[in-house]
């Protein structure tokens, strides 16, 4: 561990449009200043006014990403965790709505002593102590990376741009370094790039009281030197301060690419921290496989929002770290739950070699998941269910093997004869909706025996959940008589984490969310025995084709 000195702070702010990937640089930069032996983490600061995206629909939001201490946080904490390595808490997403709620509530316990209450100061000195709180956590951090939600401009960011400029003023224009990332557009029908959307972006962002210290340029084609020489001239900055932030095939070439353009010895020389060597060469070797693997593996994903894939972000990733430790890609196949409803689910699976069904709410689209699920089960097709895919295999399973034709969850139908899924006893007062499931890290014992086991190699593991209800323990009797294997419980209320099915190649529920611990240099042990049980389906699909062929041309 290095000597602690003074800590950093790394500001990141868009322009020109959203999803430029704010959060992807953010992290990559994150990457280049951990390989450098630095202590970092990363906040997101979101400027709606929702609390947090607990409460918003995935179209709007994306996924819900969950951290240990049981915040629903932005996605793009997703990405810190699994580009950094570094546990998130509460700490690291901080919204509008969070700042206001906050000094509102002091304001009502008199807290302000009859002051006018405004924006300038305690919106903004709110927003300054939740950044300095966070890069204390568990122990001061070297450097601290803060991304600004939305784009420079905005009226919702505001406060929070203003915030920025005062910190940088108080911590030290030494100790703060602002990182803007804009779009360079490349207009095809006469072959040129244009600069001006970068100089107005950061025009605007002078005019808030702040200068860039670096820019990450988005542009589908090769910045030439003079574009990166007429940028850095009208933005005051040095040319070498203008990078070029290509688009990749693969997010986690991000930072490889920032590496070799010079971006983290950059990033070092102007905070004033100890220069040294980068060790990447596990993080090379993982996108060298992500690139080039030596085959494929196709496994369809049965959901109701498909059409978003932002909603399944960590379970795609998941897929790309589990596929590398397999050595293979990982093709998925989107299946809409509600056209797998309506014509069945035979013909949407006869070139995939597993399904994962994962979380969700509602009703809608319930019907399609169960089909498939029983359709993995009785063709030994590899299932893996997450959440309300552990549910609804449940259900299945109740259904069609233990003769309780009418099961179903209280979720979906409240006057169910059979309801094997029920809502948890914690929640059956709970009336309001942000913030009360049952979220965060909870222990799990697992079975000896089991696959889950198995893949673990350990008797006891800490998962991240989100949900209201559970396996209802009342049908355990009969739900155990017909086959299905409880293979981990939660050993403080038993509560049912995990089942299986013992006569079944693989064929693995979980009431947690194992998507959320998955990272890029160490995949999750469910997701790589679940793609490695997937290969192994497929290899046996391709002997048993074989051997057919052989058999009629003989």
């Amino acid at each position: 561990m290095r000597d602690k000195g003074h800590t950093k702070y790394i500001f990141f702010t868009g322009g020109v449009v959203s999803s430029l990937g704010k959060g992807i640089s953010a992290a990559s930069i994150g990457r280049l200043l951990k390989a450098r032996g630095y202590n970092v983490t990363i906040i997101k600061l979101d400027p709606y006014i929702n609390v947090d995206p607990g409460t918003l629909s995935p179209f709007q939001h994306g996924e819900v990403y969950v951290t240990d201490d049981g915040a629903e946080t932005d996605l793009d904490l997703g990405h810190y965790e699994r580009f950094i390595h570094t546990t998130m808490t509460r700490r690291n997403n901080t919204t509008t709505g969070q700042i206001y709620y906050t000094v509102i509530t002091r304001e009502r316990r008199g807290d302000y002593l009859g002051k006018t209450v405004q924006v300038i100061p305690h919106i903004t000195d709110e927003i300054k102590r939740r950044i300095l709180q966070a890069g204390e956590g568990d122990g001061r951090y070297d450097v601290v990376l803060i991304e600004v939600g939305g784009t420079v401009g905005d009226i919702e960011s505001q406060p929070f741009l203003e915030a920025i400029r005062q910190f940088t003023l108080e911590q030290g224009h030494q100790n703060v370094m602002n990182v803007h990332l804009t779009l360079v557009p490349y207009i095809r029908a006469s072959g040129e790039i244009k600069t001006k959307p970068t100089q107005h972006s950061v025009m605007k962002l002078r005019e808030i009281g702040l200068q860039p210290d670096m820019l990450l340029c988005r542009t589908e084609v090769p910045l030439p030197p003079e574009a990166r020489d007429k940028i850095a001239l009208f933005c005051s900055l040095l040319p070498e301060m203008v990078f070029e932030a290509r688009d990749v095939s693969s997010i986690y070439e991000v930072p490889l690419l920032f590496e070799k353009e010079g971006v983290g010895d950059r990033v070092v020389t102007r905070l004033g921290l100890e220069p040294c060597e980068p060790d990447l060469s596990g993080w090379k070797n993982f996108v060298r496989k992500v690139k080039d693997p030596s085959g494929y593996v196709r496994i369809a994903i049965c959901g109701k929002y498909t059409n978003l894939h932002d909603s399944y972000k960590s379970i795609i990733e998941a897929f790309v770290h589990s596929g590398v430790e397999n050595d293979v890609r990982v093709e998925l196949k989107w299946l809409d739950s509600e056209e797998v409803e309506a014509k069945g689910p035979a013909q949407f699976f006869g070139d995939v070699a597993g399904l994962l069904i994962p979380g969700g709410f509602g009703e809608r689209g319930i019907e399609g998941k169960i089909a498939a699920i029983r359709h993995a089960r009785e063709k030994g097709i590899p299932f893996f269910g997450i959440c309300l895919g552990l549910q609804c295999a449940v259900i299945e399973f109740a259904r069609h093997v233990c003769g309780l034709a009418e099961a179903n969850s209280t979720e979906f139908n409240p006057s169910t004869p059979a309801p094997v899924i029920d809502l948890m006893e914690t929640q059956v007062q709970v009336a309001q909706k942000g913030g009360t499931m049952r979220l965060g890290a909870y222990r799990c014992r697992l079975e000896p025996g089991t696959h889950t086991h198995e893949a673990y190699q350990t008797a006891e593991i800490s998962e991240r959940h989100r949900h209201r209800y559970e396996v209802n323990n009342d049908f355990l009797p009969v739900l155990k008589a017909q086959g299905l294997r409880i293979a981990g419980t939660n050993p403080d209320n038993n509560l049912v984490e995990v089942i299986e099915l013992g006569d079944h190649p693989w064929f693995v529920g979980v009431q947690f969310h194992p998507e959320l611990k998955s990272r890029v240099l160490h995949a999750h042990p469910l997701f790589r025995e679940f793609v490695a049980a997937a290969l192994a389906y497929k290899h046996h699909q391709q002997e048993n084709d074989e051997k057919e062929t052989f058999h009629e041309d003989h």
